[in-house]
C-alpha cells in the first residue's frame, strides 16, 4: 500500500507539472490584451507598451512560463494585474466561502441520496420505488441556477425566511449570520447533485441485492439487514465512492454558477471576474488551485476504494511483486 500511495502523490506531482503548461498555453490563446485592464480607453501606443512591460507580457513565453514555475515551487501565485496584490492570499479569502458551500451541499446530498436511492432500489417494483426513480431522472435533467432562483423566489423573496444572496462583509465572525447566508446555496446544489447520486446509489444497491454472495448469506439464516451491513455495504460503496469524488470535484468546478446566483464572494466569482478583466495571475492561480483541488479529491477516492475492497489490495500488492 505504501509502494501504492508513494506512486500516486508521484503522479499528482506529474499532474499537476502537466496542468500548469496546459493552463499557461490556453491562457495566452485567449483574446483580447491583459495590458487593456491597466488601460483606460483610448490609450495611445506608448502607454500600451509600458502596460505590458510592468505586467510581463512583452516577454518571451518561455521566460514568462519560467516565471510562473518559480512562483509556484516558491509556493506563490503572483500579483494580480489589476489590483496589484497578491493572488494566493485572495483565494484563501474566497475559498472560506467556496469550501464551506462546496462540503455543506455535499453533506446534505449524501443524507438525502444514501437512503433514497437504497429505497429506490429496495423496492424498485412497487410504485413509489418507480416514483423515486423518475423525481431523480427529472433533477439530473433541471439547471442548477433554475433550482437557485426558484429557491429564491419562494423562501427568500414571498416567505423572507433566508436571504436572497450575498455574504457577510467581516466573513465567519458571525456564524449563524454567514450560515443564513449559505443555506439557500447550500440547498440548491445538494438539490440537484442528491438527484444524480440517488442514480448511482440505487445502480450499486440492485447490483448487491441481485448478487450470489448476498442469497448465500440469507439461505444461511443471515437476515436482509445482517447481510446488507456485513456483505453488501462493503461491495456496494466501491462503486459509490468513486462517483461521489466527482461529484466533489465538479460542486466545487461549478461554484462559479450557484455564487452568480446568490451574489455570493467565493472562488467561483474571482474567476468569473479574472476572465472578464483578462487577468492572468489571478485566472491562473484560481485554476490551478481547482485542479489541485480535483485531483488531491481523486487521490483520496481512490485511496478509500482500496482501504475499503480487498481485491483492490489484493490486485495492488499483485502488481508490486
Amino acid at each position: 500500500m505504501t509502494t501504492y500511495v508513494l506512486r500516486r502523490l508521484a503522479f499528482l506531482v506529474l499532474s499537476l507539472l502537466m496542468a500548469s503548461v496546459v493552463l499557461f498555453l490556453l491562457l495566452r490563446l485567449l483574446p483580447g490584451d491583459p495590458a487593456n485592464a491597466l488601460l483606460s480607453v483610448g490609450a495611445d501606443p506608448a502607454q500600451i507598451a509600458a502596460a505590458r512591460h510592468q505586467i510581463g507580457s512583452d516577454r518571451p513565453l518561455p521566460e514568462q512560463f519560467a516565471g510562473w514555475l518559480h512562483q509556484l515551487a516558491t509556493f506563490r501565485l503572483g500579483n494580480s494585474f489589476v489590483s496589484s496584490l497578491p493572488v494566493g492570499p485572495e483565494i484563501v479569502t474566497r475559498l472560506n466561502v467556496t469550501v464551506p458551500l462546496t462540503l455543506l451541499s455535499f453533506l446534505l446530498a449524501l443524507v438525502v441520496a444514501l437512503p433514497v436511492g437504497f429505497l429506490a432500489a429496495h423496492r424498485s417494483r412497487t410504485w413509489y420505488g418507480s416514483l423515486l426513480n423518475g423525481v431523480s431522472q427529472l433533477g439530473i435533467a433541471v439547471p442548477v441556477f433554475w433550482v437557485g432562483m426558484i429557491l429564491i423566489t419562494f423562501f427568500a423573496l414571498r416567505l423572507g425566511w433566508l436571504p436572497a444572496g450575498g455574504f457577510p462583509q467581516d466573513n465567519w465572525s458571525d456564524p449563524g449570520e454567514a450560515l443564513s447566508s449559505l443555506a439557500l446555496p447550500v440547498i440548491t446544489v445538494a438539490l440537484v447533485m442528491s438527484a444524480s447520486l440517488i442514480r448511482y446509489v440505487r445502480s450499486a444497491t440492485l447490483d448487491v441485492l441481485g448478487s450470489d454472495y448476498l442469497r448465500t448469506a440469507r439461505a444461511l439464516g443471515a437476515t436482509f439487514t445482517g447481510a446488507m451491513w456485513r456483505h453488501g455495504l462493503r461491495n456496494g460503496a466501491v462503486p459509490v465512492i468513486s462517483i461521489l469524488g466527482m461529484e466533489l470535484a465538479s460542486t466545487l468546478l461549478g461554484a462559479v454558477v450557484v455564487e452568480t446566483v446568490f451574489a455570493l464572494p467565493g472562488l467561483g466569482s474571482m474567476l468569473s471576474q479574472a476572465v472578464a478583466q483578462h487577468d492572468y495571475p489571478t485566472l491562473q492561480g484560481v485554476l490551478f488551485v481547482s485542479t489541485f483541488a480535483v485531483l488531491i479529491i481523486g487521490f483520496l477516492a481512490d485511496l478509500a476504494q482500496r482501504l475499503i475492497d480487498p481485491r483492490l489490495r489484493g490486485r495492488l500488492s499483485g502488481g508490486a511483486r
